[in-house]
């Protein structure tokens, strides 16, 4: 818990000094084109996926696109493999980084975060019908999946007993596929994109109780683009402020889970 006010009170700190750093050029790059390239691996429901007519969809698509609209621009979206996603963004492949991208002290070194605008976590997946696993420690000789790049890695090494075997995979929906076929036990993945993927398919999985871990959301930008964060962070803030943040929020998780009080 520390360890997480320490580096929620230093992206506070960086934040402030946005407008410091407002000539840099990157909001007006942006705003001159009128339009803001973000970076998605567009399989991850239910931040952003592909609907079954192929149009994108998710609680990250629909905020993102509010934000346009406030700031009259357009957003276009780059999908892109997750594992790697840092690189390209350096490699300025797209302008952000919008994708429920989990907020961790080795990311911030790389990446200028937004403010956190939800609250998540991981927790373990298993079949429905698995009776050994009652809690998280009672995993024991087990072998577990999550996605490549994902905070899930770092998750499984809070876990009382490793696993066995760990693997890594392009994509959750891939990890389910070996869940179910029993190649593998347990699927370590985001509280809210593992909720999603159960509704959707009653009585195949079950969540072990408890947390493993409680981690924050937020958009990531290039280190030198401080007057893009602070436009895209005062469009945030303003949206939270008004209950537009809640509204999308509740459309996708049947509750407010942006309130900053909450976190």
């Amino acid at each position: 818990m520390k360890k997480f006010l320490l580096l929620l009170s230093c992206l506070l700190l960086s934040l402030a000094a946005v407008s410091a750093f407002a000539a840099d050029g990157s909001w007006e790059k942006v705003k001159k084109e009128g339009k803001l390239v973000i970076g998605l691996d567009d399989s991850f429901p239910p931040m952003g996926f592909r609907q079954a007519d192929g149009k994108l969809a998710g609680f990250d698509v629909d905020a993102a696109e509010e934000v346009g609209k406030r700031l009259h621009i357009k957003i276009e979206w780059q999908p892109t493999a997750w594992d790697g996603v840092i690189h390209s963004l350096d490699a300025k492949k797209f302008d952000c980084i919008w994708n429920g991208m989990t907020i961790t002290e080795e990311r911030a070194k790389q990446v200028a975060f937004s403010k956190p605008y939800i609250m998540d976590g991981q927790i373990a997946i298993i079949n429905f019908k698995d009776k050994r696993f009652k809690s998280l420690k009672d995993l024991k000789h087990y072998k577990a999946g999550t996605q490549k790049g994902s905070s899930g890695l770092q998750a499984v090494k809070k876990l009382a007993n490793a696993p066995t075997a760990l693997n890594e995979y392009e994509d959750y929906p891939k990890a389910l596929l070996d869940l179910e076929a029993g190649r593998i036990d347990v699927v370590v993945v985001d509280n809210v994109t593992g909720r999603d993927m159960i509704a959707k398919r009653p009585g195949k999985f079950k969540i072990i109780p408890g947390m493993i871990s409680k981690e924050p959301f937020g958009v990531a930008f290039r280190k030198g683009d401080r007057s893009l964060r602070g436009k895209v962070q005062q469009t945030l803030d303003k949206m939270v402020k008004d209950g537009s943040m809640a509204k999308i929020s509740r459309k996708w998780f049947a509750e407010d889970l942006t309130n900053p009080k909450k976190f």
